[in-house]
């Protein structure tokens, strides 16, 4: 009889359900949403390590995983343009939501050259780590919105990633503060980094536009050839999810005219690193960032290089 009465309690015992099934389209917006999911959320990535989301295209498999999603988290800001109406069209008949279209208008950078908002807004918002912290509100309401039972866990867990990206933008300043000023120009492959620059206090020059679809004339390489010559800087970077052959042409520049520049490192920029490493990570992939930056500018950046140490010890990667 007792058997039978616990055997009568275990099967009135409500079932959990299965973990929300998330879409990102991003990586650093699925490492956000896995942060908040926690094991009550199961995330997909469409984008992986290296892929450019600026000119990407969703696939047969991807309109599937769209469409089968309990949520769908994008970037919007035009950053998916050539998936956007896909994306618009999923949120009519399910729960579809632009991330950074959320976060406060007046923290966004206009892409027109008057400062006006009238051309658009630079969608890189990831690049600064305390405005990229304010999708997370948004994320954890769209989950409690469909899982209100598990709300209290998505508060918890959107708390405590913010908490992680509270002690990167520490390290970030800190290393930041270690770059001598005359030094703090940053050229990249592309203006992905214009975030960056405005928060940690770097001169930023892409070679090419907000978006890789945009074309680099010899115009702009001739001109930041000058820049690196008559300012004496160093060092050039490289993005992992864009062509380097525009960055070896301002090295070849620089060179025929007498100044040595070093490609300073590879950043992510659009893309994540490869999954399973700690710079497939949003916190690994910024860490990365800060680390090579300021190294190759001449500062120090010991807090970066002990966070990856670290990391990778944790999980056992070389």
């Amino acid at each position: 009889m007792a058997a039978g009465l616990v055997l009568s309690g275990a099967a009135a015992a409500p079932a959990q359900e299965a973990p929300l099934q998330v879409v990102a389209t991003t990586g650093m917006i699925a490492d956000a949403a896995r942060g908040v999911g926690g094991e009550r959320a199961q995330v997909r990535a469409l984008m992986g390590s290296g892929v450019d989301p600026h000119g990407y295209r969703a696939t047969r498999s991807d309109v599937t995983a769209l469409a089968r999603a309990d949520l769908v988290l994008w970037h919007g800001l035009n950053l998916e343009a050539q998936m956007r109406p896909l994306l618009e069209e999923l949120g009519e008949s399910g729960a579809s939501f632009p991330v950074a279209e959320a976060l406060p208008k007046e923290k966004l950078q206009p892409l027109a050259a008057d400062g006006s908002d009238s051309e658009g807004h630079d969608p890189h918002v990831w690049m600064d780590v305390a405005l990229w912290s304010g999708i997370l509100p948004g994320v954890r309401d769209q989950m409690c919105a469909l899982r209100p039972a598990d709300c209290p866990v998505f508060a918890a867990n959107a708390e405590a990633y913010a908490g992680r990206l509270a002690a990167l933008e520490a390290r970030a300043r800190e290393a930041a503060a270690t770059v001598p000023p005359e030094r703090r120009v940053l050229v990249t492959a592309h203006d992905a980094f214009g975030y960056f620059g405005a928060a940690y206090g770097f001169e930023v020059e892409g070679v090419q536009g907000v978006s890789t679809e945009s074309e680099a004339g010899l115009k702009r390489v001739g001109d930041l050839v000058e820049i690196l010559v008559s300012r004496g800087i160093g060092a050039v970077f490289v993005e992992s999810s864009v062509s380097d052959r525009n960055l070896r042409a301002l090295v070849e520049g620089a060179a025929a005219r007498g100044r040595k520049v070093a490609i300073g490192g590879e950043l992510f920029s659009d893309a994540m690193g490869p999954a399973g490493s700690y710079e497939g990570t949003y916190p690994g992939m910024m860490d990365h960032n800060f680390a090579t930056i300021v190294q190759a500018l001449g500062g120090a950046a010991q807090g970066q290089i002990a966070a990856q140490e670290a990391a990778r010890a944790e999980r056992g990667t070389p």
